[in-house]
């Protein structure tokens, strides 16, 4: 049996050997989060259970982080969470669809006309929000195509409410009064 000439040196070699890529859980979810994430979204067709999965197989390893020796496999073993996970997900699925011998009629959809009318009035409504002035225009596309509410609005143009209420009536005067869009009323 030989014994190290210098315990500092060998200690310091043992020290470096142990270093993790990783330090912490969240220093290693922070730097692979987006990785992890894509595999995710290849095993759903969603990307809500993408996330959703994925907090699940990160919450796994969590618990199991002090029990992984190699955390230069931590991908690997999330990504068998991952699959492990999906997999008990689609075996515990609930199948609403029954067969039956008669099928069910289709809800009529409405139609709403001709779709090269719609077309020409989205063409000639956003002709008619360019024409606006610009503070006009970014307040009137937050509210109605952004669907933000107006107090909401005013935090995003760092502008008091009274100032987006006033500024949208104007802009949707303008709108009312504009003559290319006179054959919607």
């Amino acid at each position: 049996m030989t014994t190290p000439v210098c315990t500092s040196a060998s200690n310091a070699a043992t020290a470096a050997t142990r270093t993790l890529p990783y330090p912490s859980f969240a220093s290693y979810v922070k730097a692979r989060q987006p990785v992890l994430l894509r595999t995710a979204r290849s095993l759903t067709a969603n990307p809500s259970d993408a996330e959703d999965l994925l907090q699940t197989a990160l919450a796994k390893t969590y618990v199991a982080w002090e029990r992984i020796e190699d955390h230069r496999a931590l991908d690997g073993y999330v990504r068998r969470a991952l699959v492990n996970t999906r997999t008990s997900q689609w075996r515990k699925r609930k199948v609403d669809e029954f067969a039956c011998e008669d099928l069910p009629e289709p809800e009529p959809v409405p139609t709403g006309g001709d779709p090269a009318e719609r077309q020409a009035l989205h063409d000639a409504m956003w002709r008619a929000i360019m024409r606006l002035p610009a503070r006009q225009r970014a307040m009137v596309v937050l509210r109605y195509y952004e669907d933000l509410s107006e107090v909401q609005t005013a935090e995003v143009l760092d502008v008091s409410v009274g100032t987006v209420k006033s500024a949208v009536s104007r802009a949707l005067g303008k709108l009312r009064d504009d003559p290319e869009l006179g054959f919607v009323r």
